[in-house]
């Protein structure tokens, strides 16, 4: 990666030491580039097994490009010099490298530290069908609960929205709330 003409921005975010960083950057604008130059720096310069580097993405795609492009520059890194024993481990170490999404990077966290938390070690993460179905269930079981203490402005909201006919788009309005704040929340 040599040849790569490098902005002010990016060389800051290749070189900066002894902080952590966020690189932020619209599609296509060198992201990857530049944390995998600054991952191969670590390496070379500092001594910094691949191992012991955290690199957390947000998609699939993004941690298995992110992986096959360190990859990369660690084969031409050998090709360059191929007496390079330094290289030569990173290559052995790269398939025990953190290359992940932040999500199996908080299950791996998870998982590890279950008997912290006081969960079971052999809990799991629900699928979508799942996860539907479990809140289709908490709003009913609040409806019910709202229709057993008689709860005057819960019957006040339902019979605004349904006219106490059928308390589904009611439901369904609370339903589509909330994924419109997930949605906002998630897009941050």
């Amino acid at each position: 990666m040599a040849d790569v003409k490098w902005t002010d921005e990016q060389l800051l975010a290749i070189n900066e030491k002894g902080k952590n960083i966020l690189v932020a950057a619209a599609a296509g604008s060198g992201k990857t580039a530049v944390l995998v130059e600054r991952i191969i720096n670590k390496v070379i310069n500092e001594g910094v097994d691949i191992d012991k580097i955290l690199v957390v993405t947000f998609t699939n795609a993004a941690a298995s490009e992110m992986r096959e492009r360190i990859l990369d520059a660690i084969y031409s890194k050998i090709e360059e010099n191929p007496d390079d024993t330094n290289m030569q481990k990173q290559l052995s170490l790269i398939n025990k490298a953190s290359i992940c999404t932040i999500h199996s990077f908080c299950l791996d966290v998870i998982r590890n530290n279950f008997y912290e938390l006081d969960i079971s070690a052999n809990f799991r993460v629900a699928d979508t069908s799942e996860i539907e179905m479990i809140k289709q269930e908490v709003i009913e079981d609040i409806f019910e609960e709202k229709y057993i203490d008689n709860n005057k402005d819960f019957l006040e909201l339902v019979d605004i929205y349904t006219g106490y006919r059928d308390d589904e788009p009611l439901k369904e309005l609370i339903l589509k709330i909330y994924r419109y704040i997930r949605k906002c929340t998630i897009s941050r």
